[in-house]
């Protein structure tokens, strides 16, 4: 599949993960903008923290601007499909892309290892705002949600509960839950390593 098939492919999947997120009530999803024309839909993102959403890909560059308008100074792209640097430009918005597959398949340490630095970066500057996202919202970016907060000392049952519960369509399969376990596990590794010396 060409990545201008993917795009198509993943912009469709994120529209419905949006819908069914705003139809059974969760915060942010796609939903229709009363002020737009018929069709519109606002960007599918939702804020689980108070600085950190979690959603689906931005593809244009009138999402990006609505992604500026809600405040995101940083953006964590999960998604293999597109890279958002060049639409995040022109609104000073800082990106990682940090490309993976949405195969069923175990994630290396070093994808969170980027992505957890990156987010506790920027979450250490003062009122900025971080969106972490991939196709659809539905896998990788909740994964590495799941990451970011359990490197902010939450626990993972805990985490995964608010996520699902800000964002009900996410789906935690069990082979990216034992890849955040096992990227966790290798952090106290270090830690324990860096402190014995």
């Amino acid at each position: 599949m060409k990545v201008s098939e993917w795009s198509k492919a993943a912009q469709g999947w994120s529209l419905a993960a949006g819908r069914w997120s705003a139809a059974v009530g969760g915060q942010g999803g796609m939903r229709a903008d009363p002020l737009a024309p018929h069709g519109t839909f606002i960007m599918d993102m939702t804020w689980v923290t108070g600085r950190i959403a979690v959603g689906g890909g931005i593809w244009t560059p009138e999402n990006m601007a609505q992604v500026a308008r809600a405040g995101v100074t940083h953006i964590l792209d999960m998604q293999i499909e597109f890279d958002d640097t060049a639409l995040a430009a022109p609104h000073g918005i800082t990106v990682l892309w940090n490309p993976i597959d949405d195969d069923f398949r175990p994630k290396p340490p070093e994808v969170f290892e980027r992505g957890v630095e990156f987010a506790l970066e920027a979450l250490d500057e003062e009122g900025s705002r971080l969106f972490v996202h991939c196709a659809a919202g539905v896998h990788r970016a909740p994964m590495m949600t799941l990451a970011i907060l359990c490197s902010l000392s939450w626990n993972l049952a805990d985490a995964v509960r608010l996520i699902e519960t800000r964002r009900p369509v996410v789906d935690f399969a069990d082979v990216y839950v034992n890849s955040v376990k096992e990227f966790l596990l290798e952090q106290v590794g270090k830690r324990e390593a860096a402190s014995s010396l």
